[in-house]
């Protein structure tokens, strides 16, 4: 059976700050969200392009659906698309944009199709479909947080996805996990996914893990994240200096940004 997505090699390098390495023969091409590269060799060049290109023959209006969709999810409307030009075979990489893991998936082995945050997505074969998929239940709209709007990769070829912190897989057999909306990084087609209230009203004013959990059962594969990105932000956030606190300290953020500005 002839594969629809073109057959890419690659290679994760490094531990806590992960790039994946993605070499192309001639005439191959990746695409990838807007500003995920980080090197390419000559002979690869690139083209900002309004769709994955898993359907060249969709039309404009087709085209400017998906945009459509990408936008009303705080999305790019246009993604990348690398092709080797040259005659031999040549490399491109993507970084993450923060620390964490890279996961490389054949979609083949996986029933054709990953439904994942919006935000993991790096980059995938050419041929591989990647549009937005809206949750359509009451309760996940309103309560899902990062959980809400999810893409949906569908193809038979290579994509790879970033989870932030360590990556941890779960296969479930009919079984059902709860977990923090914000910690899911992935699911296949097979797990049905819907928000839940966290517990009693105590437990969800005072326990501090949120008001809601996101509900996965089914047969499949779930992958999650130790760290998610809202987190580590919060985090941040919590720690930097006040606006009224020592803001021209030599050691705050707002002081850094004020030597700059003034020349210091």
């Amino acid at each position: 059976m002839t594969k629809r997505c073109h057959e890419v090699d690659y290679e994760i390098i490094g531990e806590s700050m992960q790039l994946v390495e993605v070499e192309l023969d001639p005439n191959e091409t990746v695409v990838a969200e807007a500003g995920a590269m980080n090197y390419l060799e000559q002979d690869i060049n690139f083209e900002a392009k309004m769709g994955d290109g898993s359907e060249p023959d969709s039309g404009f209006f087709g085209k400017m659906l998906g945009a459509g969709k990408r936008a009303l999810s705080g999305e790019s409307i246009f993604m990348t698309h690398f092709t080797n030009q040259g005659s031999q075979k040549r490399k491109v990489a993507f970084a993450a944009p923060y620390p964490g893991t890279i996961l490389a998936l054949d979609l083949s082995l996986y029933g054709e199709e990953l439904i994942c945050q919006k935000d993991s997505f790096l980059a995938a074969a050419l041929g591989t479909q990647v549009t937005m998929k809206f949750n359509r239940r009451l309760g996940t709209g309103f309560f899902g947080g990062e959980g809400f709007i999810l893409q949906n990769l569908k193809g038979d070829g290579m994509v790879f996805v970033h989870a932030g912190g360590t990556l941890i897989k779960k296969e479930l057999k009919g079984e059902t996990l709860r977990v923090d909306t914000g910690c899911i990084v992935g699911f296949t087609a097979g797990i049905d996914y819907d928000i839940q209230r966290a517990g009693s009203l105590k437990s969800m004013v005072f326990g501090g893990e949120g008001l809601f959990l996101a509900t996965l059962q089914g047969h499949g594969t779930v992958w999650l994240q130790s760290l998610p990105f809202s987190r580590m932000a919060d985090r941040i956030i919590a720690h930097a200096p006040s606006a009224g606190g020592n803001d021209r300290g030599e050691g705050s953020v707002l002081g850094g940004i004020g030597r700059m500005i003034g020349g210091r």
